[in-house]
């Protein structure tokens, strides 16, 4: 089959190198977003899936806005059979979706109908989930609620978090989206509705997501650091400045809270609204990460004190 690829993070790389390597496709090209202003002097910055593309040979294309006229003459000219979807950023029209005589699919990293929407993985681990997964569905013209073809279950370990998961998921779903491409060219697919009475629907993350709140309990708090590390990243006030949090371990104790139980051995140990939470590595507003034994040295504290949310 031509095959079109549309994507725009890091989370596709894995499904282009699959399509790229296959023997009975062609990946006839690559819509990614167009490039966006950054840095400090907002010079204008392809996305990670165009450069990887263009490295690799693949012709990119990068509209503005994909059902624009302009974009549908490209997309007809491309004459794809399958449109496949990994993180591609905008919404699809319905205009675009009908031109591939095989359908849009879209690869998801949870289990639908579980965790519809931004973040997927963030969240799941925020809300302490020991169990995710990827799931390969139609697109739909409502996000996500597509009909299933195919789904595959990871699980989360204790020590795991969004850095450590997001490889695992883009691997195992980008195998498993070559199973369902697999399918469709052998005329074997059997999807099935999504049961949206057991959807969970979940918004996309924001800065103050990752302001941490001592009132709630240690592992709620934990959780949000694991799901959190890469965006927002967790965080405090601590004196004057601000401390990002990457990593902790929930404890015993109890206090105010925000207080300092204990300013000895690995990290602080912080008072929240049930048990404790150690900070096992850190970062000073204007300085290096570091471990929260180091910390401790560099930072005068006492117990009693407090930091606040």
């Amino acid at each position: 089959m031509r095959v079109l690829f549309f994507g725009s993070a890091a989370i596709g790389f894995q499904t282009l190198e699959n399509l790229l390597a296959s023997s009975r496709d062609e990946l006839v090209g690559v819509l990614t977003q167009p490039d966006r202003p950054a840095g400090r002097k907002l010079n204008p910055v392809p996305c990670p899936v165009k450069t990887f593309a263009e490295e690799r040979g693949v012709p990119v294309f990068s509209p503005e806005k994909v059902g624009s006229a302009e974009s549908l003459e490209v997309l007809r000219k491309l004459r794809a059979d399958l449109f496949v979807v990994v993180a591609y950023g905008q919404y699809i029209p319905q205009s675009v979706l009908a031109l591939p005589p095989c359908g849009a699919i879209n690869l998801h990293p949870s289990l639908l109908p579980k965790y519809r929407g931004s973040s997927p993985i963030q969240w799941a681990l925020a809300n302490g989930d020991s169990m995710t997964g990827v799931t390969i569905l139609y697109v739909s013209e409502k996000m996500d609620s597509g009909d299933i073809l195919c789904q595959r279950e990871v699980p989360i370990g204790p020590e795991d978090n969004a850095l450590t998961m997001d490889p695992v998921l883009a691997q195992t779903g980008a195998d498993l989206l070559m199973e369902a491409v697999e399918q469709i060219r052998s005329g074997t697919v059997a999807a099935r509705p999504q049961d949206d009475a057991a959807a969970v629907e979940v918004r996309k993350l924001t800065k103050e997501d990752g302001r941490l709140d001592w009132t709630l309990p240690a592992r709620m708090l934990n959780n949000r650091i694991r799901g959190f590390i890469s965006w927002p990243g967790c965080f405090c006030e601590a004196g004057s400045g601000r401390l990002k949090v990457f990593r902790a371990r929930v404890e015993s104790g109890a206090g105010r809270p925000g207080e300092l139980l204990d300013v000895s051995g690995e990290g602080p140990l912080v008072a929240t609204g049930e048990d404790a939470l150690r900070l096992l590595e850190v970062q000073p507003e204007g300085k290096r990460a570091m471990d929260g034994a180091a910390y401790l040295r560099g930072h005068p504290l006492q117990p009693g004190d407090r930091l606040t949310g």
